[in-house]
């Protein structure tokens, strides 16, 4: 289905933050970049409204959240985390949501929603049949409800090109571990030269009979030359190199 985006349109954006924050950090281990959500909703579009849903925790240490937002020209809603007396919790803004859609509705051309819960499946299909509003929907798809996908007018999956729609939160871990690698690279090169050069050592000390025949070579030149037609160097190699290290090795 084609859907037309003009300057014209009225938009009104409704982010279903618990949603997308739990999507983003069970898929990715991230945090949702809602700079990068709104740029690609509003598409150059007229925006009328933006509103972000959040529940708030006991902590309250959501003020640069909220900051951050509305940097972004994003309103925030919030609402106390429920405790029961078991032990349950429940803070989610699926009705408050839905009905401030309704609402802003007639005077919005396009109603975009940034959730992927089915529980909104009802709600886009009151706006386009009563309302006569584009809805289009933004989440992360592997997460959403795959019927909310085929009723919206236009889906938009972040799981298609995620490093744009989160912040990687290992991106300081990984700079961190490059210095270790590189030094541990030169450490290996400066290591496997050296039992090379120890084998060395044993080879003049035990008594065998290279040794012998080493020595033997030493007190006589003529033999040396005679042997190896006046090439010490390749004789040298070949007694050092080759036919030591078939037994060191083993």
């Amino acid at each position: 289905m084609t859907v037309i985006k003009h300057k014209q349109q009225r938009v009104g954006v409704f982010i279903d933050t618990q949603n997308l924050y739990h999507s983003a950090k069970n898929l990715y281990h991230a945090r949702v970049n809602f700079g990068a959500i709104m740029k690609e909703v509003v598409a150059g579009r007229s925006l009328i409204r933006a509103i972000a849903y959040v529940i708030t925790t006991e902590s309250g240490d959501e003020t640069n959240f909220f900051d951050a937002l509305g940097k972004l020209g994003i309103e925030t809603k919030t609402k106390n985390l429920q405790i029961f007396s078991g032990g349950a919790k429940k803070g989610d803004w699926d009705v408050g949501l839905a009905v401030d859609a309704i609402k802003l509705a007639p005077k919005l051309d396009t109603v975009i929603i940034a959730s992927g819960d089915g529980d909104f499946i009802p709600l886009v299909e009151y706006l386009q049949t009563n309302e006569g509003c584009q809805v289009e929907v933004i989440s992360f798809g592997k997460s959403s409800s795959q019927k909310l996908k085929e009723v919206a007018d236009d889906f938009i999956d972040m799981c298609e090109t995620p490093s744009k729609y989160v912040l990687m939160q290992n991106t300081q871990t990984n700079s961190s571990k490059q210095p270790l690698r590189q030094s541990q690279t030169p450490q290996s090169i400066d290591v496997q030269p050296q039992p090379r050069q120890n084998k060395e050592n044993p080879r003049s000390n035990l008594k065998t009979k290279r040794q012998v025949k080493s020595n033997a070579r030493s007190s006589s030149n003529s033999k040396i030359n005679h042997t190896n037609h006046g090439d010490e160097g390749n004789f040298d190699f070949f007694d050092s190199e080759t036919r030591p290290d078939s037994k060191f090795d083993i």
